[in-house]
C-alpha cells in the first residue's frame, strides 16, 4: 500500500474497470499491457511521447533532442519538473532511469522488447543535458528511448519496485491487492492538472460483467470488451496495434520440423476465427504488425486454410521418423483479449482435425510470461504459445528484434542468416527502410515459419454518457487518463 490516503469513487473520480489486476506498476515493465495501461503517462512519464495518430515523437520530460554524432544523441531536460515525492527531476534521474532499465541485471521487459542485448552509454552532462550513445549507429534510438519511464535515483537498482514514484499527473494513493487500485492527483505535477482528481481501478475477468458495470453506473470506463459483451451505445470500437499469433517452439520436436509448423499454418482457419469469434471486428493477419507500422507489407495475404495439404505435410514428416504423435501444449494467458478462451479451443479443434495431440493450458500473467519470454523453462517440451503483440512504437524493428531474431526476447529461434537480413533492414532509413522491413515479413514464413499469424485486432471500450474520450491505437497499452474529460 503506497500510503494511507483513502480515495473514494465519487465526486471527480473516474471509475475504470480492467480485465485483470496489474501484476506490478514497475515502470520498466510498462511495455506489458496490464502494467502500461495504468502506469504509462499517468504515474510515470518518458522523455518523449509518440503521437498514436501521426507517429511523431513529441516533447515530454525532454524539450528537445538531436543527433550529435554518428552514435550519440543529446537531450535537453525540461526545467521545473518534480516527482510526486517533491524531489527534483533532472538529467541525473534520466540517466539513472535508462541505465536501470537497460544496462542492469533487473531483466526488465522494456530491455528485451526495445533494446535486446544492446547496452547504452548514458551521461548527465549537467542538470538539463543528457547524452545517450549506442555501440553502433541507431537511426531510431529516440523512438526506443520513448519506452523508458523516468524514476528518481532513489528507486531501488537491485530489485523491481511494485509501486513507483513518478512525475505524471497521478500518484498511487491506495492499492488493495485483489480489490482495487486508487490514484490521486500529483500536486507536484508540472503540466496542466487533469480533469479528474482521482482514478479508481477495479478488475473483472468477464467482458459481459464489465459492460454491465457501465449500464449499472458502477464504473465510467470499461476496457477490453468484445462486440457481443452488451455495452450497446456506450461501446466505441477502434483499430488498435495488436496482432494475435501462435508462436511455435522451433527447437522442440516435433515443432523443430518446418513441415509440422507449416502444416499447423495450413490447418488454422483465420477467416473463420475472425468471422465467428470476433464477428468480423478484426482482420485476418499475414504478418506480425498491422497497417500503419513502418515495415507493414500490404501485398502479403494470410496463409490459406488447406487441411488436405496440412495432412500431407504431417504425413511426410511422420514418414521421415518425426514423432508427430508427441503431445503438444497450447499455452495462453487468461484475459489476454476478449474471446481468448474460445480462440484457443477453436485452434485446438482445428489442430485435432489435423491429427495433432494438443492440450490447452490457460495461465495468469506471471505463469504465461514464464513461457513467453527468455529464458524459456527447461524441459518444457513442445508447446504453442498464443500471444498478442502490440507494436506501440510504429516501427517493425520493435517487433522483429523481439519476435524474429534467433535470440529475441520472445522468439523461439531462427537462423544467423535471417538475423543478418533483419539487421541490414533495420540499418536503413526512409523509403528504403520500409521496403527492406516489408521484405523480411515476406521471407519469414518460408525461411523460419515460427508463427501462425491469426488476426489484426480491434479494440472496444465503453464509456459512461457523461465521459468524453477518443480511443486510439495505443489505448489498450497506454490509456492516458489526462485525455478523459467530463461531458459538457
Amino acid at each position: 500500500m503506497a500510503n494511507s490516503d483513502s480515495v473514494t469513487a465519487d465526486g471527480d473520480a473516474l471509475r475504470v474497470v480492467l480485465p485483470e489486476e496489474p501484476p506490478t506498476l514497475e515502470p520498466c515493465e510498462a511495455s506489458l499491457t496490464s502494467t502500461g495501461v495504468v502506469v504509462r503517462s499517468n504515474i510515470t512519464e518518458p522523455l518523449t511521447e509518440r503521437d498514436p495518430g501521426t507517429g511523431e515523437l513529441e516533447p515530454k520530460l525532454a524539450t528537445s533532442w538531436k543527433r550529435t554524432s554518428g552514435t550519440e544523441w543529446t537531450y535537453r531536460i525540461r526545467k521545473g519538473v518534480k516527482f510526486s515525492d517533491g524531489s527534483r527531476f533532472d538529467a541525473e534521474d534520466a540517466a539513472y532511469s535508462i541505465d536501470r532499465a537497460v544496462n542492469s541485471e533487473l531483466g526488465c521487459n522494456v530491455e528485451g522488447y526495445v533494446f535486446g542485448d544492446v547496452d547504452l552509454k548514458v551521461a548527465a552532462r549537467d542538470a538539463q543535458t543528457l547524452t545517450v550513445a549506442t555501440p553502433e549507429a541507431d537511426p531510431i534510438l529516440p523512438l526506443r528511448l520513448s519506452f523508458i519511464e523516468m524514476v528518481p535515483t532513489s528507486t531501488d537498482s537491485e530489485k523491481k519496485v511494485r509501486e513507483p514514484i513518478g512525475t505524471g499527473p497521478y500518484r498511487i494513493a491506495n492499492w488493495e491487492p485483489g480489490l482495487r487500485l486508487a490514484l490521486a492527483t500529483n500536486k507536484q505535477y508540472w503540466g496542466r492538472a487533469p480533469a479528474y482528481g482521482n482514478v479508481d481501478y477495479q478488475w473483472r475477468t468477464e467482458g459481459s460483467v464489465r459492460a454491465a458495470m457501465i449500464a449499472n453506473d458502477e464504473v465510467d470506463v470499461a476496457t477490453a470488451l468484445s462486440p457481443e459483451d452488451g455495452a450497446g451505445d456506450a461501446a466505441e470500437q477502434y483499430p488498435n496495434n495488436e496482432t494475435t499469433a501462435l508462436r511455435m517452439q522451433v527447437t522442440e520436436p516435433p515443432l523443430d520440423d518446418k513441415r509440422v509448423r507449416q502444416a499447423i499454418n495450413y490447418a488454422i482457419d483465420r477467416k473463420g476465427i475472425v468471422g465467428s469469434l470476433f464477428q468480423g471486428k478484426a482482420k485476418a493477419a499475414a504478418q506480425l504488425v498491422p497497417q500503419g507500422v513502418v515495415g507493414y507489407n500490404e501485398s502479403l495475404r494470410p496463409w490459406p486454410t488447406d487441411l488436405a495439404k496440412a495432412r500431407k505435410l504431417l504425413a511426410e514428416a511422420k514418414a521421415d521418423g518425426v514423432d508427430v504423435d508427441e503431445p503438444i501444449r497450447l499455452i495462453s494467458r487468461t484475459a489476454l483479449f476478449p474471446k481468448v478462451d474460445e480462440t484457443v479451443q477453436v485452434i485446438q479443434n482445428q489442430l485435432d482435425d489435423l491429427g495433432l495431440d494438443v492440450e490447452i493450458e490457460m495461465k495468469d500473467t506471471a505463469g504465461s510470461t514464464e513461457f513467453q519470454e527468455r529464458p524459456f523453462p527447461e524441459d518444457a517440451g513442445p508447446y504453442l504459445m498464443l500471444i498478442q503483440h502490440g507494436n506501440q512504437a510504429g516501427d517493425a524493428a520493435f517487433s522483429m528484434d523481439q519476435y524474429l531474431l534467433s535470440k529475441g526476447f520472445q522468439s523461439s529461434g531462427g537462423t544467423a542468416a535471417f538475423d543478418r537480413k533483419i539487421g541490414a533492414a533495420e540499418a536503413k532509413t526512409g523509403a528504403e527502410r520500409q521496403d527492406a522491413l516489408a521484405e523480411v515479413f515476406t521471407e519469414e514464413p518460408n525461411e523460419i515459419s515460427q508463427y501462425a499469424y491469426i488476426a489484426h485486432m480491434y479494440g472496444v471500450i465503453a464509456l459512461a454518457p457523461d465521459v468524453r474520450y477518443r480511443p486510439n491505437s495505443a489505448t489498450g497499452d497506454e490509456m492516458r487518463i489526462a485525455e478523459f474529460t467530463p461531458a459538457d
